[in-house]
């Protein structure tokens, strides 16, 4: 909402806004500011979840990646934050890419092991990581033990069938880092170019308690960010009511995976 929201709230009011929304606390976009989002952060009494980062495996890509993240690494030693790793530079699911993909995401894994960061692979709708499957066959193939995937309702709604929704999930579920929702339309509608896409948690006809109860079913337990790249208006607002159409998802008698954070 950093980068979105009408009011323009500076990183610290940012903070103190999701402390008195009752979030968690928060993801961050690239790696700009960091140290900025960590301290303020901190001194709501929130957590840093996720840093953003993008990797590409285009040919002419030089450097593949922000020659800042081995500075950000340390910042974030010992702080248990994920990177969210996204994946450019190729046609989406190209497999004939997967060795450079590889290549990166171990050197990446390496140099984030010894600080205790986790690499959470995130598809992303048009990138050449855009399927869950894609992650979880690099994560495979990669083999390293702190490297693992994201799933994005967002970006899955675009690409899958709903019906492939649990059994996707289970497949997943021994590396599934994390998992961000939002309010959305059905995916038959936004594939035929029409319906709400990211949307506040309590907007849209996709029903996103079925899919807290197929995580709960499973016994996931990692955090669970609110997607809201790109909604317009106040985040106060929009944040406020995505926070009460959680608390309403989460009174089930089964235990609710760890508190939504905003991405």
């Amino acid at each position: 909402m950093d980068t979105h929201d009408a009011q323009r709230r500076s990183l610290a009011a940012q903070a103190a806004m999701l402390k008195e929304l009752g979030y968690d606390g928060a993801g961050h976009l690239w790696l700009d500011q960091v140290p900025e989002r960590l301290a303020t952060l901190h001194a709501a009494g929130l957590k840093l979840f996720q840093v953003y980062v993008r990797l590409s495996i285009a040919p002419d890509a030089d450097p593949p990646f922000d020659p800042r993240l081995k500075e950000v690494l340390a910042l974030l030693d010992g702080q248990e934050t994920m990177l969210a790793v996204l994946i450019t530079g190729g046609r989406p699911s190209d497999t004939s890419r997967d060795a450079r993909a590889v290549a990166l995401v171990r050197e990446v894994a390496d140099l984030a092991r010894p600080r205790g960061v986790k690499l959470a692979l995130y598809p992303h709708v048009g990138d050449w990581l855009e399927r869950v499957e894609d992650a979880l066959r690099v994560v495979r193939q990669a083999d390293r033990p702190n490297v693992g995937v994201m799933f994005n309702l967002c970006h899955w709604i675009k690409v899958d069938a709903e019906e492939n929704l649990r059994p996707l999930l289970r497949a997943a579920l021994p590396r599934l880092w994390a998992v961000t929702i939002n309010g959305s339309d059905r995916g038959a509608d936004l594939r035929a170019g029409k319906g709400r896409w990211i949307a506040p948690l309590d907007t849209g006809d996709f029903d996103v308690a079925h899919l807290m109860r197929i995580l709960n079913d499973l016994g996931y337990g990692g955090p669970v960010g609110l997607q809201c790249y790109g909604i317009p208006g106040d985040a106060r607002e929009h944040l406020a009511r995505s926070m009460t159409a959680w608390r309403k998802l989460t009174l089930t008698p089964a235990p609710p995976p760890a508190g939504t954070v905003p991405y």
